[in-house]
């Protein structure tokens, strides 16, 4: 039997004065939104992965303040994520300049904005993030231990 093995991904919600920031990337052809999010690359932490989508995305240099929640979602029979989504809180609106070219655009959207575009969301999953960080429900980033990360290399040195 082939070991489960789901993409492991980070996403951040990222709110000011009522607004989130969102990216429009094309998925197959179709105009889609999203919250900066992304895949975790090796020897990275799930904290440094996501603010360096978040930056990649939007161009906002970010640190992730707290951590929404952790999510399972099969997007098909052959495609599954683990999402850890985190959370941050500006105190203005930064001007988002995508440095990543398969972004068309970053821009500040507000709930009902989104809301309204949910038959592009790029899954269940955006507004599920959004509500959940509206009830403030919110784990510090510390939950997740990062400290043996490079172990193995470590142990091989």
């Amino acid at each position: 039997m082939e070991r489960y093995k789901p993409n492991v991904t980070v996403a951040c919600v990222i709110a000011c004065e009522d607004k989130y920031l969102m990216v429009e990337e094309l998925i197959d052809g179709k105009l889609t939104y999203n919250q900066p999010a992304g895949h975790l690359e090796a020897h990275e932490s799930l904290t440094q992965a996501c603010a360096r989508e978040v930056l990649e995305e939007t161009g906002v240099a970010i640190k992730p303040q707290s951590l929404i929640k952790i999510y399972q979602f099969q997007a098909n029979e052959d495609l599954a994520f683990l999402r850890f989504t985190y959370a941050c809180a500006l105190d203005e609106l930064l001007t988002p300049t995508p440095q990543d070219n398969a972004i068309c655009r970053a821009l500040w959207m507000t709930l009902d904005e989104i809301e309204q575009r949910k038959p592009q969301l790029r899954s269940p999953l955006v507004l599920q993030c959004i509500h959940d960080y509206r009830q403030g429900k919110l784990f510090s980033t510390d939950v997740v231990n990062s400290q043996f990360l490079l172990l193995a290399q470590s142990h091989n040195a």
